[in-house]
């Protein structure tokens, strides 16, 4: 009965933190500009990444669905800022704007 309960609790936490997550990366997605630096979000996703391993060997559900969601938000948004990086500051439309003039 308490291990379930416990279930409960994790999952709910699971949710909340992912909910925060999604929340966070669709602003930045929005606003077109990275929501943290290159370097982070590389050493977060390899974080991530070992620490879902490692849940895996747990086996413990809520840990390896939580550092899995956290590996991939992390690699979507160093994906996002080298994408944009490589666009500058304005991106393709400021590209576009300045061949119309």
């Amino acid at each position: 009965m308490v291990r379930v309960a416990a279930d409960y609790v994790g999952m709910v936490g699971l949710l909340l933190i992912l909910a925060g997550w999604v929340y966070e990366f669709w602003q930045t997605v929005k606003s077109r500009r990275a929501g943290v630096p290159l370097s982070f979000a590389l050493l977060y996703g390899a974080g991530s990444l070992l620490l879902t391993l490692h849940s895996i060997e747990l086996g413990d559900l809520v840990f390896i669905i939580l550092n899995a969601a956290a590996t991939l938000i992390a690699v979507a948004n160093a994906a996002f800022a080298v994408s944009r990086g490589k666009k500058g500051k304005g991106g393709a439309k400021e590209k576009r704007a300045r061949v119309r003039l």
